[in-house]
């Protein structure tokens, strides 16, 4: 029974080595220890707000991202509707041009059917008239070809012309 009833001097002895080992634990092992621990304590802390702040400019980004897309977008839209614009407002003009080049074609080929029509009249007339000539010659030197024909026409003449 001498090891359950300690005693007195073996208690002594006991809680000095005890209180002892407490007060050099303390004074050189503790310390740096408890100072580990909050530095420790102090990097997660810290790298617990960068974690928060490096969200929240995540967040923004995300949000400035959108409305860059957001205005990428309409100025593609923008940019697709002034072509397409600018495409039907080209064929427009194309066609007005075409149209006007095709009515100056054929106002112009009027225009020379009309003077050669208006040539080819005056012609006709130069013809004519120069036929008229020769069958109106040709019949005079007929009429006339004796000298009773020449004076019964000048007779017939005269008798024509009146006197006032």
């Amino acid at each position: 029974m001498g090891l359950i009833t300690p005693d007195l001097g073996l208690l002594f002895w006991t809680g000095l080595v005890f209180v002892l080992l407490l007060v050099i634990l303390t004074k050189f092992i503790w310390k740096p220890i408890l100072a580990s621990v909050n530095a420790r304590e102090q990097k997660i802390s810290d790298a617990l707000e960068l974690a928060e702040k490096t969200k929240a400019e995540m967040h923004a980004l995300q949000a400035a991202n959108e409305n860059l897309l957001k205005e990428a977008r309409a100025e593609r839209d923008a940019i697709v509707k002034d072509a397409k614009e600018t495409a039907v407002k080209m064929v427009e003009d194309a066609k007005n041009t075409a149209k006007a080049e095709a009515n100056k074609i054929v106002e112009s080929a009027r225009a020379t059917i009309n003077t050669e029509k208006t040539a080819a009249i005056a012609e006709l007339k130069t013809q004519v008239a120069a036929i008229s000539l020769e069958i109106a010659e040709k019949i005079i030197r007929g009429e006339l070809s004796s000298d009773e024909k020449q004076k019964a026409l000048a007779e017939k003449m005269a008798g024509d012309i009146n006197l006032n």
